[in-house]
């Protein structure tokens, strides 16, 4: 865990070109989700694959961009995956109505999301900052992989890239409980350490 300090709250740094990146990220949400809305033709899921992939890259090109120009900051840390988390649930729940992921797959991957969320937060609020793990990276990126077989239409090979799709959904299941359990186990040790209420 890292330590929130004033200069993370400083308009250089709130207004640096990779929080800048996490922002346009978060503002392609809504013009996906009304891309997606019911019934989606094959022009509008390719188009929002193509703009949810695009989104995508800004992850990691802002993490490139911090880390070369030192502008590695707790607000960053805190604002990345959150904006990840609202670009993929949006993506998953649109999904839902248009047959590609069942609701209750959806429930159980964003329910592991607000639980991680609420923990970040609280240690957040006890100025600590919980790093995000290789297996919560891993899982980010097969989410995304997953997510984009699936808005991907085209008509010939559509069950092939759905299968796909769904397997890489699978994948980013089980490394998101196994992360969480690792958020957890850092969360108690520190909230121990710290003596952090825990209720």
């Amino acid at each position: 865990m890292s330590t929130v300090t004033r200069s993370d709250f400083s308009r250089k740094h709130l207004t640096s070109l990779p929080n800048v990146l996490t922002y346009l990220r978060m503002a392609t949400i809504p013009v996906i989700v009304v891309m997606l809305i019911p019934p989606a033709s094959q022009e509008s899921l390719n188009m929002a694959c193509a703009l949810f992939v695009a989104a995508s890259v800004t992850d990691y090109l802002d993490g490139i961009l911090a880390r070369r120009r030192n502008l590695v900051t707790s607000v960053g840390k805190l604002m990345d995956p959150l904006a990840d988390k609202l670009l993929t649930s949006a993506v998953m729940i649109m999904l839902i109505p248009l047959g590609k992921i069942p609701s209750w797959l959806v429930f159980i991957m964003i329910g592991r999301d607000t639980t991680i969320t609420g923990l970040r937060s609280i240690a957040a609020s006890q100025g600590l900052i919980m790093d995000a793990s290789r297996k919560a990276k891993n899982k980010m990126i097969s989410q995304t992989v997953g997510l984009s077989f699936l808005l991907l239409s085209i008509a010939r090979i559509q069950y092939l890239l759905d299968n796909i799709g769904m397997i890489f959904i699978w994948i980013s299941v089980i490394l998101s409980y196994w992360s969480a359990g690792e958020y957890c186990l850092q969360f108690y040790r520190q909230a121990k350490h710290r003596d952090i209420p825990k209720d």
